[in-house]
């Protein structure tokens, strides 16, 4: 997805090959995004009046997909992105609203129209460090509180392939996904693996964000990160 603006369609049915449905990965997807969700509730403290945007949402209805719309009781404060028709979602969350974005285009949301925004494994597939910036430019622009959390490079198990340690490795990463007829996921255009380093290059200028490790704990290997900035806080 070389975009600044949400999910491809081909992106997440590649990644529900290997989270299918009642499989271990799917399994491992739901309490990783539910600690996610935990987080994104502790840092954001969203009020019940408060509006969030969730950037990135999927058209494929499980038990993994979709976390915000899923667990947050106040739905009706939502406005969900995608760049699909969104009928499978809408069909699902129908108390969302939902707003369909275009690739390599601005969001269509004026400045801090929302309280808050957040994204969830989307971030990783934007295309380049160009658009990554971008991206996260384009959430603190239109809302005061931004969440991202991503795929934590150091995982043992790589998320999109299942491909174990290798991808600790660019090289190795790639040749493991040549080899095993997933050559898409070694092309920076489709996925990016995330550390917190490249997590940190990407604050905007003057701001100071939170990064943290969050879903599976397991110290520095857990199984993803989460870049928090509060626009209207302290720096």
């Amino acid at each position: 997805m070389a975009n600044i603006a949400g999910a491809n369609i081909k992106t997440d049915d590649q990644y529900y090959q290997v989270a299918s449905p009642r499989s271990l990965g799917e399994r491992l997807a739901i309490v990783a995004r539910d600690r996610i969700y935990d987080d994104i509730i502790r840092h954001c403290r969203p009020d019940r009046g408060e509006t969030i945007l969730d950037v990135g949402v999927s058209d494929i209805v499980n038990d993994a997909a979709n976390m915000l719309e899923r667990k947050y009781p106040h739905q009706d404060r939502i406005t969900a992105a995608g760049l699909g028709e969104g009928g499978a979602f809408r069909a699902a969350y129908p108390k969302a609203a939902y707003r369909r974005i275009e690739a390599n285009r601005p969001l269509p949301f004026a400045d801090k129209a929302f309280d808050i925004a957040v994204s969830n494994a989307v971030l990783e597939h934007v295309g380049s460090g160009q658009h990554q910036a971008a991206f996260v430019r384009e959430l603190v622009r239109v809302a005061g509180r931004v969440f991202i959390s991503v795929p934590n490079r150091y995982f043992p198990i790589e998320h999109h392939t299942a491909i174990p340690l290798l991808h600790f490795w660019t090289r190795a990463f790639g040749l493991a996904c040549r080899c095993l007829g997933k050559a898409d996921w070694a092309d920076e255009r489709n996925l990016i693996l995330m550390s917190r380093k490249r997590l940190a290059s990407l604050t905007p200028e003057g701001m100071a964000p939170v990064i943290g490790h969050t879903g599976i704990m397991l110290g520095p290997f857990s199984s993803n990160l989460f870049f928090f900035i509060d626009t209207e806080g302290p720096g």
